[in-house]
């Protein structure tokens, strides 16, 4: 059950002013951005889409206006793990706050409920369906409601990546509770995807509030497949002792990664919708924890999660959308500190997605969005250009320059002409019958004569060794970007064979289309990667031994607080407010409450433990 010693910070009965209720209940001295506009923009009544990225502070732009207008703020979440975070996080600031969803204890629904009736919650959290049922409606028709906060609301429009049907339902919001502000936040949403949001809402005359996406402090890196195991292995041995998290198109390859990673002693979990609901729970109560452990995972996991020291987000495979992309790497870093992104993609993960869509069952018109993404998320797999850069732009976001944190501006790529090593392949490809898959191809362009090869006679073929001077990862790497370029595709079958795409093929075997490739080498060793290195905190002072240890003792003691109330440590204190503690040392109970994220609440329930700790730490 989660905690319900509450001690309020505020008198609820008078409404708050949002400067004040931003510094007594949350600890934070001022707004950040659009917040504040935000805020002010609801208290007065209005309506507001909120575009902020993750950790970029959405959820103060409805729980300080629901503690600023009376009564009971509704908030339209789709997970429970989400909910319970928030509300568990809320009552640590003493908030009164509560959800109801199917997992609840008995009692503390009842509790909730009891709470619910006679008024005294500031925030009630609940999933799309159980809010449009009958009984909850009619419930919520005879109280006072504050406003209604839709969040994750990419949920909503057909465009979105994660689409629920049940969030359309939700446009009849403003009939049942008419005056009643409404607030829809998501993280990534873009020019199609807004407006498909503010129609499916009935969110017409709705302000609508876009920050900025850039977060500096997220390191992206994407590289091509060469053994995807070992790159993985690489990139985890950077990042041990911190959490993570590593994305697999399917639930088969989640099973089998998580089995090799715990085979090399790297403490992972799987995570998928195919597990059983109670080790699915398991596996979210231990990633909850703070333990520094690797979850291995489909897309069926992170939308909500809330925990901020998230150090790295790996994709096994590549992603369908640079929304769902940016969805998902903005699970690293929420507290601020430096997290690290790598995206691992191969010739086979591009033909493969474009397969899939040609499949898809879809309507016409949103194939040819998904088309349209897809190709946007392959041309950022390949860019050469600022990798931040490209991915913002998706969003419809100029950045200025290179954003000096991606891959490609700590390790700048070079282009090279590379017509006649595509037309040497594409001829390859043509002459062998557009029935061979890669490994093939590569052979007969080097000259090797394989059991395969001579039994087809390709070692008579004008093509073989036409490419003897170059190894079998550069041709890979040629053929990669040839499907990328949509020269080439992959045919399944039996095995799986490279075919020509004639209207992109032709006019390179011409010599009408000149063909720009990457020059690719060897991944550098760690010490080389600068875009690479391990977490520095947010404010960028390196850590002293003596902090250092001091940290340690904090979060032992936090780790201590969390499991005697049953709650994920973060929502007592985030890793950055303890970092400050430690560096800052405050001397007293006025000085600790001057530290960013210590509100009222929080210093009167835990600031005496932390005194304590720093005094006998000397």
């Amino acid at each position: 059950m989660l905690d319900r010693v509450i001690q309020p910070t505020l008198d609820h009965s008078t409404p708050a002013s949002p400067d004040e209720a931003l510094r007594r209940v949350f600890g934070f001295p001022a707004f950040r951005g659009l917040q504040e506009d935000a805020v002010r923009h609801v208290i007065a009544g209005g309506d507001a889409l909120v575009l902020m990225p993750t950790g970029g502070g959405k959820s103060i732009c409805y729980q300080v206006p629901a503690l600023c207008r009376p009564g009971t703020a509704v908030v339209i979440s789709p997970l429970i793990a989400l909910m319970d975070d928030q509300v568990a996080a809320l009552r640590q600031v003493g908030v009164s706050a509560g959800a109801l969803h199917s997992e609840l204890d008995p009692a503390e629904a009842r509790a909730v409920a009891r709470d619910l009736n006679e008024g005294r919650l500031d925030l009630l959290y609940v999933s799309p369906e159980r809010l449009l049922t009958e009984g909850t409606l009619d419930r919520l028709s005879r109280l006072q409601i504050a406003l209604i906060a839709i969040d994750e609301a990419h949920c909503v429009s057909q465009w979105g990546h994660e689409f629920r049907p049940e969030y359309r339902e939700l446009a009849c919001l403003p009939r049942l509770f008419p005056g009643v502000p409404r607030i829809a936040l998501t993280a990534t949403a873009d020019h199609r995807t807004r407006i498909d949001i503010i129609q499916s809402l009935s969110m017409d005359g709705a302000e609508v509030f876009v920050a900025s996406f850039h977060r500096p402090n997220l390191n992206i890196a994407a590289q091509a497949k060469v053994g995807e195991t070992s790159e993985l292995l690489a990139f985890l041995a950077r990042h041990r002792g911190e959490c993570g998290i590593v994305y697999c198109g399917s639930r088969a390859k989640t099973e089998r990664t998580t089995q090799k990673l715990n085979e090399k002693n790297i403490q992972a979990i799987a995570f998928h919708a195919g597990l059983d609901p109670a080790d699915k729970r398991a596996s979210l109560m231990r990633f909850r924890s703070g333990e520094a452990l690797v979850m291995v995972a489909t897309i069926a996991f992170g939308m909500g999660i809330d925990r901020p020291d998230v150090r790295f987000v790996v994709h096994l495979d590549m992603p369908d959308s640079p929304e769902a992309y940016y969805q998902q790497i903005g699970r690293a870093g929420r507290d601020g500190d430096a997290a690290h992104t790598l995206l691992l993609y191969g010739g086979q993960d591009i033909a493969r997605a474009r397969h899939w869509l040609t499949q898809s069952m879809a309507p016409e018109a949103q194939k040819r969005v998904m088309r349209e993404r897809l190709e946007a998320m392959v041309t950022l797999t390949e860019t050469v250009a600022c990798r931040t850069k490209s991915l913002l732009a998706c969003f419809g976001e100029e950045l200025p320059g290179p954003c000096g944190h991606c891959d490609n501006c700590a390790n700048p790529v070079s282009l090279f002409d590379g017509t006649v090593p595509a037309q040497k392949l594409l001829s390859a490809v043509y002459r062998t019958g557009q029935m061979f898959g890669a490994l093939h191809i590569v052979s007969v362009l080097r000259g090797k004569a394989t059991d395969m090869v001579t039994k087809h006679g390709h070692d008579k073929l004008p093509t073989f060794g036409i490419g003897a001077e170059h190894s079998e990862g550069y041709w890979r790497g040629v053929i990669r970007q040839l499907i990328a370029h949509g020269a080439l595709r992959t045919e399944s079958g039996e095995y799986a064979s490279l075919a020509l795409v004639t209207e992109k093929a032709r006019p390179i075997l011409r010599g009408e289309t000149q063909v720009m490739l990457r020059e690719e080498e060897p991944p550098a060793p760690a010490s080389r990667r600068r875009a690479d290195r391990g977490s520095t905190p947010a404010g960028g002072a390196e850590p002293t031994a003596e902090t250092e240890s001091l940290f340690d003792q904090l979060r032992a003691w936090r780790s201590t607080q969390a499991k005697a109330q049953s709650v994920p440590p973060y929502v007592i204190f985030h890793d950055a407010v303890l970092r400050e503690i430690a560096a800052v040392r405050p001397a007293d109970l006025d000085d600790l409450g001057q530290i960013k994220g210590v509100g009222a609440s929080k210093l009167q329930r835990y600031g005496s433990a932390v005194l304590k700790i720093l005094a006998e730490a000397g």
